[in-house]
C-alpha cells in the first residue's frame, strides 16, 4: 500500500517536471546572442517565485524516487527496467560507438562546423578530420586517436571563439573522449568506469548550459515569440526559469542513485525528442551525442554509486547535494564570466553571431546585450 502510494507521488511529480520543461533547444543554435554581455544578476533568479516552485517540484520527485528506491518496490522497478533494456544493455558499447561515429559523419556531411551548429568554420580540413575521427572509432586500437581528435577539434575552435563560449561543449567532449579511451582499455578496473565518464560529461554539460536561462533569459525571447507553443501556455517569464531548473536538476539527477538517474534520463530523452519536431534536423544532429548517452544511462543495469555513496543514499543528501551543485555551478559561471570579461562585460567588441534566418513576422533586432 505504502509503495503504491509513493509510486503515485513519484508519477505526479515526474509529470509536473515534464510539463515544466517542454521542448527546448540550445538557444545559441537558433537565436542571436553576445557571449560577452554581462549576465543578469543571480539575485533576480533567487527572488523569482517560479524558480523556487521548480526546485520544490524537483525535490518532491527526487525524494519520492529515493523513498521508493529504498523500499522493496525499488529493486522490482529497477529489475523491470533491466528486463526491458536488456537487449540494448548487452550491446551498449556497440550502440554508443555507432552513434558517436554517426554523429561525426553527420557533421562532416553538413560541413562548416567544428562540433555544433554555432561553432562555424570555413576550414575543409576540419570536416575531413571529423570523417577521420568517425573511421577511427570502429577499432579499439584507434579509439584513443579518435578521442585525441575530439579534444583537438575543441582546441582548434579556440582560434575563433571565446573560451567561455566553448565551455558549453568542453564537458561533453571530454566525457566522450574519456569513454573511447576507457572502452578500449585492456584494464577491467579502468574499463568499468567508461559509462560513468559519459554520465558525468553529459550531466555537467546540461547543468552548465541550463544556467543561460538564468543569466540571459532574454536570449530565449525570440524563440518564444516565433514558437509560442513551446511554453504550453505559460507566460514567458514563468516558463524560462522553470525550464532552467528542470534542465539543471535532470542533469544533476544523472549523477545520483540508479533509479533517480534512470528516470532523469528518460525525462531528458522525452524532452530532447520533443525538441526535434519544432527545431528540425539541426537540433537532432546537434543533440545526437547527448541523446545517445541519455539512452545508455536509461539502459545501464549497474547499481554502483561511485562518488559520495553515503551522501547519495540519505534522503537528506538530495537537498544538500542539489544545493551544493547549484552553488558550485552558479559561482563558477558568474565568476568565470567576470574574470574573462570584467564586471561590465564586453559588448561593443564582441561580434553578434546569428545562426538562423529569423521569422519575418518576428524580427530579431539586437538591442543592448541581446535581442528582445
Amino acid at each position: 500500500m505504502h509503495s503504491a502510494r509513493r509510486a503515485g507521488w513519484l508519477t505526479t511529480a515526474f509529470t509536473l517536471l515534464l510539463a515544466a520543461e517542454p521542448a527546448s533547444a540550445h538557444v545559441k543554435w537558433f537565436a542571436p546572442y553576445i557571449v560577452g554581455a554581462p549576465p543578469q544578476a543571480i539575485g533576480v533568479t533567487l527572488s523569482n517565485t517560479w524558480f523556487w516552485l521548480g526546485i520544490a517540484l524537483v525535490l518532491v520527485f527526487f525524494l519520492a524516487t529515493r523513498m521508493i528506491e529504498k523500499s522493496s518496490a525499488g529493486e522490482m522497478i529497477l529489475a523491470g527496467m533491466d528486463r526491458i533494456s536488456d537487449p540494448l544493455w548487452r550491446r551498449l558499447d556497440d550502440f554508443v560507438r555507432v552513434v558517436i561515429g554517426a554523429f561525426f559523419i553527420a557533421i562532416f556531411a553538413v560541413g562548416g562546423v567544428y562540433l555544433t551548429p554555432d561553432l562555424k568554420t570555413p576550414s575543409e580540413l576540419v570536416s575531413w578530420g571529423q570523417l577521420l575521427i568517425a573511421m577511427l572509432i570502429f577499432s579499439r586500437r584507434t579509439q584513443p586517436l579518435a578521442a585525441a581528435g575530439i579534444i583537438s577539434l575543441w582546441l582548434l575552435a579556440l582560434r575563433d571563439y571565446d573560451i567561455f563560449h566553448l565551455l558549453d561543449y568542453l564537458a561533453l567532449g571530454v566525457g566522450v573522449a574519456a569513454y573511447l579511451v576507457l572502452e578500449a582499455s585492456p584494464n577491467p578496473e579502468l574499463r568499468k568506469h567508461r559509462f560513468q565518464a559519459l554520465r558525468w560529461g553529459v550531466a555537467i554539460a546540461l547543468m552548465w548550459s541550463s544556467l543561460e536561462k538564468f543569466a540571459y533569459p532574454d536570449w530565449f525571447y525570440p524563440l518564444v515569440e516565433e514558437k509560442p507553443f513551446l511554453t504550453f501556455g505559460l507566460p514567458r517569464d514563468v516558463f524560462i526559469p522553470m525550464a532552467g531548473v528542470a534542465e539543471f536538476t535532470m542533469g544533476f539527477g544523472l549523477l545520483w542513485t540508479p533509479l533517480i538517474r534512470r528516470l532523469s534520463a528518460i525525462a531528458l530523452f522525452v524532452i530532447f525528442n520533443a525538441a526535434v519536431y519544432p527545431f528540425g534536423r539541426i537540433d537532432l544532429i546537434g543533440h545526437a551525442l547527448i541523446m545517445a548517452v541519455i539512452v545508455a544511462i536509461a539502459a545501464d543495469h549497474t547499481r554502483d554509486v561511485f562518488f559520495m555513496p553515503r551522501l547519495k543514499k540519505l534522503l537528506a543528501g538530495v537537498p544538500v547535494g542539489l544545493a551544493a551543485a547549484m552553488i558550485l555551478f552558479v559561482s563558477s559561471y558568474w565568476g568565470l564570466h567576470v574574470a574573462i570579461y570584467g564586471s561590465e562585460g564586453i559588448v561593443g567588441s564582441t561580434v553578434e553571431r546569428v545562426t538562423h534566418t529569423p521569422d519575418p513576422e518576428h524580427p530579431h533586432a539586437p538591442t543592448g546585450h541581446a535581442a528582445d
